[in-house]
């Protein structure tokens, strides 16, 4: 066994935390208080090559490993929870189904657009009546002289204001369960699509979240991304990689808590001492780095096993539930450990709260996940 990151890794890593501190940190304040999408902070990541980074170079992306993206997006989100979720989306759901299931000609035409950043990446699974039962997809597709005709609708969607297309699930063969599903590339500048971004958040303000509207849209046959009917064994492997994403988001922020955590024990004085001399303090710090370090092997296990090529499912389950938990967890001390400060927005611990709880819901609840655990169990 050998836990040591590649040199490669190393340096992206190294290289995003560097920026990420200076250019993202002191700007995530503000990005929280207005809901301002973070487009010269894209723009600069983009020069970078972060915006394709587990993407060949053929494609226009970096050609690095999962690991490496990982780790990047461990780091941005310890910075900003909107931009690292805006990321993450973008590469995990956005670039990821063409990547995985494209034709030549897709690949070629829609990767370098989502590698260069010149759009987001964005992917329209939700429904408002097929959440975690993603079967029960309503919207539909059907060919009608070589297009399909899309109507139905899409909710809780990242970027799709800033992308420009979206890859979005139908149904395009009724009474066929979830093998009547597919996956279809839709650009949004096509007739009878709205995209409407009107929701009011708990937390990551920042990320753009959106309403899909298909009112008779109308896209080429060749859009179809993959296999006619396969669209929902297509979107469980995506879900499955974007679960050790987010696990490492999870990671991220837990991170910050516990940087602002350690910070402010050691300058609060009570009774006399700094809090950070006091056992009850320490003891929630100690419980605090344990568990970000279990989080953090369990999404790079997770994440070499995908770049492996090994089965790699119930350890994303895993890096997604314990990391998405831990992160509330460590959120919810942070703010106990800095008192009535932590309750107020001139410390940052609230933000992570607020941002951490989307983690638990996002990309397969904490029940759905438990579920696929037990599953993998034989259950």
């Amino acid at each position: 066994m050998d836990f040591k990151l590649t040199e490669d890794q190393g340096m992206i890593r190294d290289m995003v935390r560097d920026f990420a501190q200076r250019e993202i940190a002191p700007k995530a304040a503000e990005i929280d208080k207005t809901g301002a999408f973070p487009v010269d902070i894209l723009d600069q990541m983009a020069g970078l090559g972060l915006m394709g980074l587990p993407i060949p170079e053929g494609y226009g992306g970096a050609g690095a490993d999962y690991v490496s993206y990982c780790l990047a997006l461990e780091e941005i989100t310890r910075a900003c929870g909107s931009t690292g979720l805006t990321y993450e989306a973008h590469i995990s759901l956005g670039c990821m189904p063409i990547y995985y299931y494209g034709t030549e000609e897709q690949k070629k035409e829609y990767l370098p657009l989502l590698c260069s950043g010149r759009s987001m990446g964005s992917f329209g699974l939700t429904e408002p009546e097929a959440g975690s039962d993603a079967g029960g997809t309503k919207t539909t597709a059907r060919l009608d002289d070589g297009c399909w005709v899309i109507n139905g609708s899409k909710c809780y969607i990242t970027n799709a204001s800033y992308a420009k297309f979206v890859t979005i699930t139908a149904v395009t063969d009724k009474d066929q369960g979830t093998r009547g599903i597919s996956d279809i590339i839709v650009p949004t500048d096509t007739p009878g699509f709205t995209v409407r971004a009107s929701y009011e958040k708990l937390g990551l303000h920042g990320s753009n979240t959106t309403e899909l509207f298909f009112d008779d849209v109308k896209v080429p046959e060749a859009n179809l991304l993959g296999v006619r009917g396969d669209g929902f064994k297509q979107f469980l492997v995506v879900l499955d990689g974007g679960r050790i994403a987010i696990g490492a988001m999870g990671v991220g922020i837990a991170q910050a808590c516990l940087d602002a955590s350690v910070k402010y024990a050691k300058e609060r004085v009570q009774f006399g001492r700094p809090i950070g001399k006091f056992q009850a303090i320490q003891f929630k710090l100690a419980d605090m780095a344990m568990n970000i370090e279990l989080a953090r092997l369990m999404y790079l296990k997770a994440a070499w096993l995908k770049d492996n090529g090994q089965p790699y499912a119930k350890e994303a389950s895993f890096a997604k539930l314990f990391g998405s938990e831990m992160a509330t967890k460590a959120a919810l001390e942070a703010i106990q450990i800095h008192g009535g400060y932590g309750y107020i927005r001139e410390f940052p611990v609230e933000r992570y709260l607020r941002d951490a709880k989307l983690l638990e819901i996002g990309e397969g609840t904490s029940e759905i996940i438990r579920m696929v655990i037990a599953r993998s169990l034989g259950l």
